[in-house]
Order: C-alpha cells, then structure tokens, then sequence
C-alpha cells in the first residue's frame, strides 16, 4: 500500500545567530534547536520563529533547517 503524504510535517528549527558566530569563536558553546510540527498546506515556505536561544541568552530568530 503507498503511504498518504500527510499535512503535518516535522520541522528543526535552529537559531540563525549561533550559527554565524561559530565561525569565529574557537570553542564551540553549541547550537540552539528546537523541533516543532507545520502544517506543509499553510505554510509551504521555510519556517522562522523568534525562539528563545540559550547559548545566546536573547531571543533570536531561528529557522527551519533540512534533516
């Protein structure tokens, strides 16, 4: 039997600021992420969320990454 395409998928949302200042730290303090679900119908491009990120201590904008 094929498998029906649901609406609902699962997303990975990662803070857009750890990720560029990585690049010029030499130690790593991580990266922000957070799993949460869109519905693929309402929202067909990339998702963006202002999330609270705990390495930087703000909130920032974190986007929707590939798996």
């Amino acid at each position: 039997m094929a498998k029906k395409k649901d609406a609902r998928v699962t997303v990975i949302l990662e803070c857009t600021s750890c990720i560029q200042h990585n690049g010029l730290k030499k130690v790593s303090t991580g990266i922000s992420r957070y799993i949460t679900q869109k519905n693929r119908h309402n929202t067909p491009n990339r998702l963006e969320l202002r999330k609270f990120c705990p390495y930087c201590y703000k909130h920032m904008i974190h986007g929707e990454i590939k798996k």
